[in-house]
This record gives structure tokens, sequence and C-alpha cells, in this order.
């Protein structure tokens, strides 16, 4: 287990990359595609999937980091590398999704980058511990932090 806590954060740095990768090509992307005379980056509907994007990727980067100071300060990263891996990862897959309906049928096209990174996503959730088994975790550090706090003197 103390060697997952390590290679979560990694895994988590990877998700983040296919993330910004497939929100980088759909803001390009919708830059140049035009529809009604207009590039589709000038619909308020892309505007808020680009907008989502962008912050998944970010928070994403962030949680990533904090992760990687922890393990770096020696502090125990369970707790800090279950949430980035968790969250990372299924932002990369939403993302990735994204990025699939904002290229619309070219999103399925191999001459196309999105598809792969897709199919690159929806590995992040499953491998090094299931986003389901981060959830676990993430719950058991907070309740066994705060069992402890409640057996602590009280002045």
């Amino acid at each position: 287990m103390a060697t997952l806590d390590i290679t979560r954060t990694p895994v988590s740095s990877a998700a983040v990359g296919v993330a910004r990768a497939a929100s980088e090509f759909a803001a390009d992307y919708a830059l140049e595609r035009v529809a009604f005379n207009v590039p589709i980056a000038m619909h308020q509907g892309i505007q808020f999937m680009l907008a989502d994007m962008a912050t998944k990727v970010h928070a994403s980067r962030l949680l990533v980091q904090y992760s990687a100071a922890t393990i770096d300060a020696g502090v125990p990263p369970t707790l800090a590398a279950s949430h980035a891996k968790r969250f990372a990862a299924d932002s990369a897959v939403e993302v990735a999704s994204d990025a699939v309906q904002i290229f619309g049928g070219y999103g399925y096209v191999k001459d196309y980058p999105v598809e792969k990174l897709l199919r690159d996503a929806r590995l992040f959730p499953i491998y090094e511990g299931t986003s389901q088994i981060q959830r676990m975790i993430i719950v058991r550090e907070l309740l066994t932090s705060r069992k402890h706090a409640e057996m602590r003197p009280t002045r």
C-alpha cells in the first residue's frame, strides 16, 4: 500500500497530461471550426464546456502538485494521493469526452487525436486503484482522523 501511495501521484500527473492535451486540441478546433458563419468557440455552449475543461485540468494539476509536495516533505501521502488520483482520473475522462463532443463526428475519426485521448483517459479510473477505491480510502482517512481527534483530551 505504501508503494501505491507513492505511484498514484505520477499516474495522476499522466491523467492531467491527457486532460490538458484534450482540452488544448478542443480549444484549437473550436477556433477553427466554423458553424453559422462564426467559429464554434463563439457559441456559449462551447465556451462553457471549454471553461469547465480548463478548470478541471487546473484543479487536477494543483492536487497532483500538492500530493507531490507531501511526498517531498516526508508526510504520508495517502489522502493527498487518493484525492489527486480520483479527481485527475475522473477529470481526464470527462475532459476527453467533452473534447470528442466539441469535435462532433470528427471526434471518432482516427485522423484527429481526441479519439485516442479518450481511450487513454478511460484507463486512469481503473489502474493504481479504481476511483471507487480512492473514494473508500479518502473517507477512511477522513473518518480515522476525526476519530483520533475525538479521542484527544480537551483542555
